[in-house]
């Protein structure tokens, strides 16, 4: 299997999962005990500490803290260095203020934060049992790792495959207005990128789901359907004026993806892609039936819509507009030969 990814934290997620299955009974506690030793003896590692949310996150000892263990795990050497930067990536949250809700990084500031040696131990706890049980339930023999690489699927002429795939299994990011280099901040902040600037950059170089996305001039709805959604929210009051530009740049994205795929699978080959249909200010944008027919322009056939769920709306939509069930389907097609 083949894992690409643009934002960097979910490619170091998949490339380090696997590497806990090379790691022996015991040994992380006992690299946790070394770490120990190691933390007060190191500088405070360098962060994105001009991102705003950075200084607001933590209490002044929390930060620097983990400025230390970042410092301290710097020091080992693969694979300890890749699984215990995941452990202390799992622990931002619960030695903040923040939490991950919805489309924001929330500050909560009635939490109490753990202290960051306490909540790595646990987490070093927690894996080492996973691991008893994950080997214990595992066929012995080779492993297949997969491939995983940070690509952009909006061209993936970059990324050299072996042998043309047979089926895209993939969850995109919705058009809701989420932006994940937000959610993951912290996380961002404490590896990925060194300041302000470097943030933004991953912020708009991902496929435009959130409002910050920026639209080209001239640049025109991919869509008939997308054309009508947004003059009609070009003639309504909104709470953000930019759910029109982020909708017309999502699904122009998203075409660029349906073609990048039916350039690159294999004759007979498989889509199945999670989707969320949304609904700003009373109008409803079927997303899987649009990217359906973007799909069909390509040489897809739809084999398939799954409907997973209905969700609601927001509160404020359903006082001014009435209820109205908002599907997350899966939509399965197949190249044509």
């Amino acid at each position: 299997s083949i894992g690409i990814d643009k934002l960097p934290l979910a490619v170091f997620i998949a490339k380090t999962l696997p590497l806990f299955l090379s790691i022996e009974s015991g040994k992380l506690k006992s690299t946790f005990e070394n770490l120990k030793q190691i933390v007060p003896t190191v500088k405070p590692a360098e962060v994105a500490l001009d991102v705003p949310i950075m200084r607001k996150s933590f209490t002044d000892e929390n930060l620097f803290a983990l400025r230390k263990w970042k410092a301290a795990i710097d020091t080992l050497e693969s694979p300890y260095r890749e699984v215990f930067l995941l452990l202390f990536f799992s622990i931002l949250e619960p030695c903040s203020f923040t939490s991950k809700d919805g489309q924001f990084l929330r500050i909560k500031k009635d939490k109490k934060p753990m202290k960051p040696e306490e909540a790595l131990y646990k987490k070093v706890l927690d894996a080492e049992q996973d691991l008893l049980i994950v080997k214990n339930l595992l066929i012995t023999g080779d492993v297949c790792y997969p491939e995983v690489y940070e690509g952009d699927a909006r061209d993936l002429s970059r990324i050299s495959f072996k042998k043309p795939p047979t089926i895209i299994i993939t969850s995109p990011p919705y058009p809701n207005r989420y932006d994940y280099t937000r959610t993951y901040c912290l996380e961002l902040c404490f590896h990925f990128v060194k300041n302000f600037n470097e943030l933004k950059k991953i912020r708009f170089s991902l496929l435009r789901s959130h409002i910050e996305s920026k639209v080209k001039p001239g640049e025109k709805p991919s869509h008939p359907a997308i054309s009508e959604v947004v003059e009609a929210l070009n003639n309504k009051e909104l709470n953000n004026p930019r759910i029109p530009y982020m909708l017309m740049a999502y699904f122009n994205d998203m075409r660029k993806v349906i073609e990048q795929w039916s350039m690159i699978l294999d004759n007979k080959g498989k889509v199945a892609m999670v989707v969320d249909n949304v609904r700003f200010e009373g109008e409803l944008i079927p997303t899987d039936l649009i990217l359906s027919e973007m799909a069909e322009d390509v040489g897809f056939q739809v084999k398939e819509i799954i409907i997973s769920r209905y969700k609601g709306n927001s509160s404020q939509q359903m006082r001014k507009y009435g209820k109205v069930p908002v599907r997350e389907s899966i939509v399965v097609w197949e190249l044509k030969s």
